[in-house]
């Protein structure tokens, strides 16, 4: 599927501080790049058929360059702002329930932040011009990204590790990304209009996006390789959080026992890692686990359905338009309640 047709707006002025600490490939690179005016950023460079800031362009591609795959290795994939600090904690107690209980009043969720216990490649692992040893870490490694499929590391493609992708209703995603954008920018650049922001959304302008391109690409992944690609919906897990901590363990190679089942294992992992109990930890209250993004962000709501609260009707025809036209020729469907403001 092409991308969206978008012409350069030439009145936005070039922040300077866009491009401080970046290679001098990527500089060369971006300059040759259709931009658009960003949500939190002067710009938005098209890259690779996505869009995205240039310190993330330069740490994809030294992940690119640099990272290696093994067979064990898990990967958590997500579009911004739709279930990636659940999906990060769950795959982690799944993980290393043997290693640590997760009854243990210490276990590493109660005193660190799931980005900090399960790294970005493009956030933490490959940024600012980083090029880590990631050889030296015991398998089985557990890393995560919000890179589209087809610009992971051809090692990823071509290994047998796995991949889980969580994905979220657009409208919800749009909502989220809106509130999360504009307290992240609140001190240096003015609120982004809700109006405007969502017509940025539409037309595909948004960190990773277009949101159904990025979908689009593990969906199909999931059909033609179950084995190799997860694929979940934050909705379904909210509806059944039991069930899907079940699959998701079963599709690591990591199934439960019936006596781990017995003892209320299951459950006792989705209460480690629900939204309230995360959110409550002073550890996600304070500090700052993502480049310069404080964790208290990352907790707003978790609710199913807020959009509701503040997209209009047109707005809610023109998007469940884009996402029928865009997706639904691929079996991938979101449910719109009848009801809105």
């Amino acid at each position: 599927m092409g991308s969206p047709q978008i012409t350069e707006n030439p009145t936005i002025a070039v922040d300077e501080d866009e491009e401080n600490g970046i290679s001098a490939e990527c500089k060369e690179l971006i300059h040759g790049c259709r931009k658009e005016k960003g949500w939190r950023t002067s710009f938005l460079y098209e890259f690779q058929g996505f869009w995205c800031q240039p310190k993330e362009i330069d740490a994809i591609l030294s992940f690119q360059k640099h990272y290696l795959a093994r067979d064990s290795d898990v990967i958590l994939a997500t579009i911004p702002k739709s279930g990636t600090t659940w999906i990060k904690s769950l795959t982690f107690a799944i993980m290393n329930r043997n290693n640590v209980p997760v009854s243990d009043g210490n276990h590493p969720l109660l005193a660190s932040n799931p980005h900090d216990l399960v790294p970005f490649f493009e956030y933490k692992l490959y940024a600012n011009n980083q090029n880590p040893n990631l050889s030296i870490l015991p398998k089985p490694r557990i890393f995560a990204t919000h890179i589209p499929f087809g610009s992971l590391s051809e090692s990823i493609k071509s290994s047998d590790c796995r991949i889980v992708y969580v994905c979220r209703n657009p409208l919800d995603t749009f909502i989220s990304s809106w509130h999360y954008i504009n307290q992240l920018g609140r001190e240096s650049r003015p609120p982004i209009p809700l109006e405007e922001a969502f017509d940025m959304y539409c037309k595909g302008v948004i960190g990773y996006g277009p949101f159904w391109e990025h979908m689009l690409g593990y969906w199909k992944e999931s059909q033609e390789r179950p084995s190799k690609v997860l694929f979940m919906t934050y909705e379904d897990m909210k509806e059944d959080a039991m069930s899907h901590v079940k699959m998701l363990a079963n599709f690591l190679g990591l199934p439960f026992s019936v006596e781990e089942e017995k003892q209320g294992l299951i459950e006792e992992i989705v209460k480690l890692c629900s939204f309230k109990k995360l959110k409550d930890l002073e550890v996600n209250q304070n500090g700052k686990s993502i480049k310069n993004f404080e964790n208290k962000h990352l907790f707003r709501k978790g609710e199913v359905g807020d959009w509701v609260n503040y997209l209009s009707p047109s707005m809610v025809h023109q998007l469940s338009k884009i996402m029928d036209e865009k997706l639904g020729d691929f079996g991938l469907k979101f449910k719109v309640c009848s009801t809105v403001p």
